[in-house]
């Protein structure tokens, strides 16, 4: 069973990546969180994500496997709607033994910085 957990307000693009995910990968647990607030973008647009895939699917794979497992899933939306994607892909063993959940640092660019 997969398990989902949303942060925040969930719009047409994190519906769009948590459906992809969830039939390309079926993961035992998946996060998709929307961190745009987190960067100088307009309000709702939805283009910086962070996502936490743990899939059996996974398994016997590098992490440049995973990853690219993601990015076939999510081909159209990353060439065309997000800006940025972090990936923490684990397998259900790895998950069990560390689930320790790498938080994406605060941006900076753009009028942050001179902030």
């Amino acid at each position: 069973m997969s398990e989902t957990l949303a942060t925040g307000e969930s719009g047409a693009m994190y519906r769009r990546i948590e459906s992809k995910v969830l039939a390309g990968l079926q993961p035992v647990h998946l996060e998709v969180i929307d961190e745009s607030y987190m960067h100088s973008v307009p309000a709702g647009a939805e283009s910086h994500f962070r996502l936490l895939i743990v899939s059996e699917r996974f398994e016997g794979k590098s992490a440049v496997q995973r990853h690219q497992a993601v990015y076939a899933i999510l081909a159209d939306e990353v060439r065309n709607h997000i800006h940025a994607l972090g990936l923490q892909t684990l397998t259900p063993g790895e998950w069990q033994t560390d689930q320790a959940r790498n938080e994406s640092p605060e941006c900076l660019g753009g009028s942050k910085a001179e902030a």
